[in-house]
């Protein structure tokens, strides 16, 4: 799932490619909250999964966003 959350991340939200790492922080790819929200309108939108812009804010790195993601889409 982080591959597909780094295409959509740099596809969609215009995150530059080398600073998308698991272990980079919503800070380090500069992911604001607002930004955060189109993500997660765009996962609803674009793949079925349902995941709260709260959910991915708790998230502390960009791995943990996907972890969340994969759980998320597992239960749909």
């Amino acid at each position: 799932m982080f591959e597909k959350l780094k295409e959509i991340l740099v596809s969609k939200l215009k995150v530059m490619p080398e600073q998308v790492t698991p272990e980079a922080t919503k800070e380090d790819v500069e992911l604001d909250s607002l930004a955060v929200v189109e993500l997660s309108l765009l996962l609803e939108a674009e793949y079925g999964i349902s995941i709260t812009d709260d959910q991915l804010l708790e998230a502390e790195t960009i791995g943990e966003m996907a972890a969340l993601i994969e759980e998320a889409g597992a239960r749909v």
